[in-house]
C-alpha cells in the first residue's frame, strides 16, 4: 500500500469521526412492498431506507413478467436472475427456492426479498440472520418486508394501508410506504425512498413498459420528495394518455385524462 493511500484511508477513518465515515460498510436496510393489480397488470415496488439511493439496488420489476425487492444482506444480482427465471415460467416460490439454492455469494443467511408474478403469486423471505428487527407479511396480491425495522408493526400496517387504498397502484404503493413509516419504519431514520411501476406499452412516450420510476436519493424528508416526484410523475403520464386519446379522437377519454393529470 503506498503511503498516500495509507494516509487517505487514516483521514477518511479519523478526520470525519463525527459523521458518518467516507469508507464503511453498511447494510442496504430497509422496507418495501412488492404488488400487483390484477386489474391493470401492472406490477411494481414501493421501498424506503436509510441508505443512500435505495433505488439503485432494491427495486427490480418487468411487465408480465414479475416485480422483485431484494434488500438486506443484499445481493443484488437476485433482481436480474429472479426475473430470467419468471421470464422461463417458474413461479414466484420457485424461483426463491433456486435464487437460496444457487446463492454462493457471502451472507446469504442474512438476505431478504419479495417476489410477486404476473400470474398472482407472492412470495416473502427474511433469512434467519437478516439484521433485526426483520420480517414481513403477505397477502392476496402484495408482500411486504423490512429489516432494522421497529417491529413486525411496520409490514402490517404497510399491508393494512395497501389493501384499505383506492386508486391506482401507485397511489396504493404510497400509502403503504407512508403506513410503514408511519409505524416506525426503518429505526434508524430517513434518507431514501423509490417506487418503480411497469405494464406492457404503458409508459409515455413509445414503447415504454415502465410506467414511473421514481427515486428520493438524499432527502431529510423522502416521503415529501416521492410524494412530489409522484405527482409530477402522474401529471406527464395523465397528459401523455390524454394527447394519445385525442389522436385515437376518443375525446370523452381525452378530456378525463386531461382532467385527471390537472389535479396532480
Amino acid at each position: 500500500m503506498s503511503r498516500w493511500v495509507a494516509s487517505f484511508l487514516l483521514f477518511a477513518c479519523s478526520g470525519f469521526a463525527a459523521e458518518q465515515p467516507v469508507i464503511s460498510k453498511n447494510p442496504v436496510s430497509t422496507f418495501s412492498i412488492v404488488a400487483r393489480d390484477p386489474a391493470t397488470g401492472q406490477m411494481g415496488i414501493a421501498v424506503a431506507s436509510r441508505y443512500f439511493s435505495v433505488g439503485a439496488v432494491v427495486p427490480w420489476a418487468e411487465a408480465e413478467v414479475g416485480a422483485v425487492a431484494t434488500q438486506a444482506d443484499v445481493n443484488v444480482g437476485y433482481g436480474p436472475k429472479a426475473l430470467q427465471l419468471l421470464r422461463q415460467g417458474l413461479t414466484a416460490q420457485q424461483v426463491a427456492d433456486r435464487l437460496l439454492a444457487e446463492d454462493t455469494f457471502p451472507g446469504k443467511d442474512g438476505r431478504q426479498f419479495a417476489i410477486v408474478d404476473a400470474k398472482g403469486n407472492v412470495v416473502t423471505y427474511t433469512a434467519p440472520n437478516a439484521p433485526n428487527w426483520a420480517g414481513g407479511s403477505k397477502g392476496a396480491t402484495w408482500a411486504a418486508q423490512g429489516n432494522i425495522l421497529v417491529g413486525p408493526q411496520v409490514p402490517e400496517a404497510m399491508g393494512k394501508a395497501f389493501d384499505a387504498t383506492q386508486g391506482e397502484l401507485a397511489e396504493k404503493l404510497f400509502a403503504a410506504l407512508k403506513a410503514g413509516d408511519a409505524a416506525g419504519g426503518d429505526k434508524r431514520g430517513h434518507q431514501s425512498a423509490s417506487m418503480l411501476i411497469v405494464c406492457k406499452q404503458c409508459g409515455r412516450n413509445t414503447n415504454n413498459d415502465r410506467y414511473l420510476y421514481i427515486n428520493a436519493d438524499d432527502s431529510a424528508d423522502p416521503f415529501a420528495e416521492l410524494r412530489r416526484l409522484l405527482d409530477t410523475a402522474l401529471a406527464y403520464n395523465y397528459g401523455d394518455s390524454a394527447y394519445k386519446l385525442l389522436e385515437a379522437n376518443k375525446i370523452s377519454e381525452a378530456r378525463q385524462a386531461a382532467e385527471t393529470a390537472v389535479r396532480y
